[in-house]
């Protein structure tokens, strides 16, 4: 019995003991609340294993957050918000971690930019790194740097270890990689990150190198292993670049990814042992929209669905590219030993394969296998381009839809291929002989609302013009200013007839259109008419507009962008308007482009043109050293131009391969004496250089000066077909990056009258 009591004492002592261990812990694990910065940084100094600090909900304005400390794996030092989704972090701020077992959630950074080089760094320093850490459920929306050439990352992700998940990243418009795995030390090196089920939302154009949403390593690490997984993720219109992803080290996987129209490809630039896998790839016939682009040694490319892709050549749904023998480490490693297999393409414009095939890329692809995959093109055509020897390659066990005489007659069977969509809404072969071509059937596309947050919008398209309201406005003084002012976006200003003599420059921030209603003349008095500014775009329809009242300034303009930079892309659209008379003075622009702004359309249709001192479209005011040109397609059709001094269209451009532009397309137009102008330094009518694809078509030009068209690299484009020159000289057309092929312009079918 006293053996028994003695039993019960003991058990009651370790009973007590334990639960006051317990209580110790738990009472070392404290929650801080903070109020403001300097709450902040006092709390933040002597965080323990367990500890989280709150930021308490509202704007936090210029807050650079370094978040340091050292957790456990199970029980991680925390950083969150009161409210997931409101607690914005503003103004000149960013997010450094240093430590180990970190974790950060729910934070917005919107309305401001980091003064630093990244918005979020897993690392406080170059010797102070995270490791083992996670920055989940954030938002980056707009945190853009004013001007748009200037670099940053979003996020950069450093150490080892490390997780960023279940993030919303949207609308970076300056140069810099949305998010970038830095290894530019060792401590960074095979660090196993993990990027995963992040909404990577839709970023504009950049019209130059440096756009990628993601990328691993850099060409001077490119031969180390950086071992990180990315998984589904969702990138929705990422259009920055020609690279949406640029791999640039080894031993990396991208698995389960959806990229939905999309422009430009996964690209495995640099790096070896790289694993593409089971990724989807929906294009919806946008141009430019890419696949996959391989390079390097032992790349797997494997299950991979890609659909309606629009891109061609760098751009194309699968590309295997040439290299450049002993290539140096910024260049191109020849493909070996890749294992291209079960992929299925469907209604695609290209797949490449010796891409880049010149004087310099001549080391074709060895060791190669191409197995397995399913080619469908609803029209029967034959979609592969061949550049160059492809001994190299293996092909076995392919399908080709109906392909009556495939340029690849070995490995590829041509039959006729139904398909059905399946409950994971991809086409798939009805015919069960065909199981095992392809992408497998438990395939499942990750969807758009599984990633990101769920307590933050994603966006879809911008405001299109004519999405608003009707507003009638009147000619009486000042009406038009106050209406563009009270506008919303999308609406529509129908002008009553009248003459509009405008004393104000008017601020175009919102998308508008201005629509005539019977007979309606707009003058003005200013150096400008319109300055399209951040966030607006300019439809004009049905308008005459004079110069004639313009201030008798040199280098006035109708339409120009804001003089400073701008991170939303524009769009103008001048449509049935009459516009005359801009000679008060030398050099009188319809439209001038300013250095740091980018239109992602002009478009001038059925509209005519008479008596412009200068040109019609002055968009190549950028000559950046990086290439960055000014407006992306630029579309003319049935215009009529009439005694222009200047040119129709001047645009430069010396971006090459990187980018997706700058697009020409002019048809059915007449120039009558265009570009004679004294002032007229191009000698041209139209001067264009480094536009990647250019076609003049069904054109007559009388008494102009010359087209002019520079080619450089990126294998452009240009079709000058079915015009009638009178009186005009030949169109010249340089190559200055040519190399060993057929040059790219095609100049068929015009006449030329005396």
């Amino acid at each position: 019995m006293r053996f028994n009591n003695i039993t019960k004492v003991l058990r009651t002592l370790v009973c007590l003991v334990f639960s006051v261990l317990l209580l110790t812990v738990h009472a070392s694990a404290e929650d801080y609340l903070v109020m403001d910065k300097e709450q902040y940084t006092s709390a933040v100094k002597n965080l323990k294993p367990g500890d989280t600090i709150v930021l308490a909900n509202g704007v936090w304005h210029d807050f650079e957050i370094v978040f340091e400390g050292v957790g456990t794996k199970d029980k991680p030092i925390t950083l969150t918000a009161q409210t997931k989704g409101q607690v914005v972090i503003s103004g000149k701020s960013n997010l450094r971690l240093a430590g180990e077992h970190l974790l950060v959630s729910g934070l917005v950074f919107k309305d401001g930019y980091s003064p630093t080089t990244s918005v979020i760094s897993f690392r406080k320093n170059i010797d102070e790194i995270a490791n083992n850490s996670r920055v989940t459920e954030i938002v980056i929306d707009r945190f853009n740097k004013a001007y748009r050439g200037e670099a940053d990352y979003w996020v950069a992700l450093y150490g080892k270890f490390n997780r960023f998940d279940h993030s919303h990243l949207e609308g970076k418009g300056t140069k810099g990689v949305t998010l970038a795995v830095r290894l530019d030390t060792e401590a960074s090196r095979e660090n196993h990150h993990r990027v995963d089920h992040n909404y990577f939302g839709p970023r504009p154009v950049l019209g130059a190198n440096g756009g990628e949403s993601l990328r691993i390593g850099t060409s001077h690490y490119s031969r180390s292993r950086s071992e990180t997984t990315v998984d589904h993720n969702y990138f929705y219109r990422t259009d920055g670049e020609h690279e949406i992803i640029s791999n640039k080290s080894g031993g990396n996987r991208y698995q389960n990814n959806v990229f939905f129209e999309s422009k430009g490809t996964l690209t495995l630039r640099h790096g070896h042992d790289n694993l593409v896998e089971n990724n989807v790839f929906i294009g919806n016939d946008i141009m430019h929209t890419g696949g996959i682009r391989v390079i390097n040694e032992r790349q797997v490319v494997r299950g991979n669905y890609l659909e309606n892709l629009k891109g061609e050549r760098f751009r194309g749904a699968l590309v295997v590219m040439n290299g450049v023998p002993n290539s140096p480490l910024n260049r191109y490693d020849q493909v070996k030993d890749a294992v291209i297999t079960n992929n299925t393409v469907i209604n695609a414009s290209q797949i490449v394969l010796g891409g880049g095939s010149d004087d310099e890329l001549t080391a074709i692809a060895e060791d190669t296998i191409f197995t397995n995959n399913l080619i469908y093109n609803k029209s029967g055509e034959d979609i592969f381009t061949i550049y160059d020897d492809i001994s190299g390659i293996e092909f076995s066990g392919n399908i080709l839809h109906k392909v009556s005489n495939p340029d690849i007659k070995k490995g590829f069977k041509a039959e006729q291929v139904v398909l059905k969509k399946s409950d994971n809404g991809l086409l798939y072969p009805l015919s069960n002989e065909l199981k095992n071509v392809g992408v497998s059937a438990d395939l499942k596309p990750i969807d758009k609302k599984s990633t990101g947050v769920a307590w933050y919008p994603k966006q879809e398209r911008g405001v299109e013009f004519g999405a608003g309201s009707i507003v009638k406005v009147s000619a009486e003084p000042g009406a038009l200013e106050q209406a563009v002012e009270n506008a919303s976006a999308g609406d529509v200003l129908v002008l009553e007839s009248g003459t509009y003599f405008l004393t104000k420059l008017v601020v175009i921030d919102k998308p508008l259109t201005l629509q005539g209603a019977g007979e309606v003349t707009i003058a003005y008095e200013r150096s400008s008419l319109f300055e399209v500014a951040e966030g607006g775009s300019l439809h004009l329809k049905g308008l005459t507009i004079t110069g004639a009242k313009a201030q008798d300034y040199r280098g006035n303009s109708v339409i120009r962008t804001s003089r400073q930079s701008m991170l939303s892309n524009y769009r103008l659209l001048i449509e049935s308007c009459v516009v005359t008379d801009l000679d008060v003075n030398l050099k009188f622009n319809f439209i001038h482009a300013s250095p740091g702004t980018l239109a992602d359309s002009i478009e001038i249709i059925n509209s005519t043109f008479s008596d412009i001192s200068g040109s019609v479209m002055s968009l190549e005011s950028d000559k950046d050293p990086h290439g960055n040109y000014v407006a992306d397609y630029i579309t003319v059709q049935g215009s009529e131009f009439t005694n222009i001094g200047g040119t129709i269209l001047q645009i430069f451009s010396e971006a090459g391969e990187s980018v997706f532009g700058p697009h020409f397309l002019m048809e059915d137009s007449v120039l009558d004496r265009v570009g004679m102008g004294k002032d007229n330094l191009s000698g041209a009518s139209l001067s264009l250089h480094g536009v990647l694809a250019t076609d003049i078509r069904n054109n007559k030009l009388i008494d102009s000066a010359r087209i002019k068209v520079n080619h450089i690299k990126g294998e452009p484009k240009t079709n000058i077909i079915d015009n009638i020159f009178q009186a005009t000289e030949r169109p010249v057309v340089n190559e200055l990056f040519y190399v060993n092929k057929t040059p790219s312009a095609h100049l068929e079918g015009n006449k030329f009258v005396n």
